[in-house]
C-alpha cells in the first residue's frame, strides 16, 4: 500500500515541504538495506523500533536521488 496524502490549501510542493516523506513495507527489512547498500543507499541510521519499543516492526529511512525521505517498514 502506498499512502498518497492531500493537504488542502496546497496546490503544489517543493522538495522538503509539504510532505515528509513516504513508507514502503519490506518482508526482510536486513536484506532489503543490503540489496541498497550495494547500490550505495545507505540508511539514515540503524534500523530501529519508534518510540523505545522492544518488540514489533522495525523501521529505517532511506533517501532518494532528489533526497526524499524513504521509510522502509518491516511487515510480519
Amino acid at each position: 500500500a502506498l499512502e498518497l496524502p492531500y493537504t488542502p490549501g496546497v496546490s503544489e510542493y517543493d522538495n522538503g515541504s509539504g510532505a515528509g516523506h513516504i513508507a514502503l513495507g519490506v518482508a526482510d527489512l536486513d536484506g532489503t538495506l543490503e540489496a541498497l547498500a550495494a547500490d550505495g543507499i545507505e540508511p539514515e541510521k540503524p534500523p530501529y523500533r519508534p518510540g523505545g519499543r522492544t518488540t514489533g516492526s522495525r523501521i529505517a529511512f532511506v533517501r532518494d536521488p532528489d533526497d526524499y525521505r524513504i521509510e522502509l517498514l518491516e511487515l510480519h
